[in-house]
């Protein structure tokens, strides 16, 4: 993603002034207009301290650390900092997750169907379900009886069941089916490169400038 981030940023004619991995030293951040951090659940919250302390906006596409949440945003709100967090950048997943915010809506008062959902990803995700698929299933949660999730396959009465699937060279699809005896509605998204991912993550770092506060990519693109 990285190296993905860098060329889109480039080629829209920004200035990289520092790249950080786990031995670099952090005080080459500071020169920087705003960070964009993708690394890894272990490592994110120390990285989104060290930005929020030193007033630098953080665009941040890390997943797996919903439990710090307030924690994160109260520092936030305490040095009236500025960050976009989104379990995921790409245009065309936000517009996927306000479909499946109007779909759950729309066919929650119909008994007769059941809902599946599934994502799919690279075998080198480190966590499972995706943050992807966790917000697709807030969405369902939203609008439904359905107040918890799981992973697994199958749904247990107000918990909805994740399907996490780890295949070779797959950069990501999620898949919301409802199901009845006479038929089914689907909806899907299948990223076909990272490129998706990183033009929301550079267009949320040009957006952020000027900002204070919390922010997703609904707010960035307007949705």
């Amino acid at each position: 993603m990285g190296k993905v981030i860098e060329r889109i940023a480039l080629n829209r004619g920004h200035e990289i002034v520092a790249k950080i991995d786990r031995s670099s030293d952090k005080k080459d951040l500071l020169n920087a207009d705003v960070v964009i951090e993708f690394t890894s659940p272990e490592s994110v919250l120390n990285n989104l301290k060290y930005c929020i302390n030193n007033n630098l906006p953080i665009i941040c596409g890390t997943t797996g650390w919903n439990s710090s949440i307030r924690e994160i945003y109260s520092l936030l709100e305490a040095k009236n900092g500025a960050l976009v967090h989104a379990s995921n950048f790409s245009l065309g997943v936000n517009i996927f997750f306000e479909l499946n915010k109007k779909l759950a809506a729309m066919i929650h008062s119909f008994e007769a169907y059941n809902v599946h959902l599934k994502e799919v990803h690279h075998t080198e995700k480190k966590d499972a379900p995706s943050g992807t698929a966790i917000t697709i299933a807030e969405g369902i949660m939203e609008n439904t009886t359905f107040t918890d999730w799981h992973l697994g396959t199958s749904n247990k009465d107000s918990s909805l069941g994740i399907e996490a699937i780890r295949e070779h060279d797959v950069k990501g699809t999620h898949l919301v089916a409802y199901n009845s005896d006479v038929d089914q509605i689907e909806i899907k998204h299948t990223a076909h490169s990272r490129d998706g991912f990183a033009l929301g993550a550079v267009i949320a770092a040009e957006w952020i400038q000027g900002k204070k506060g919390a922010y997703g990519m609904k707010d960035v693109l307007g949705l």
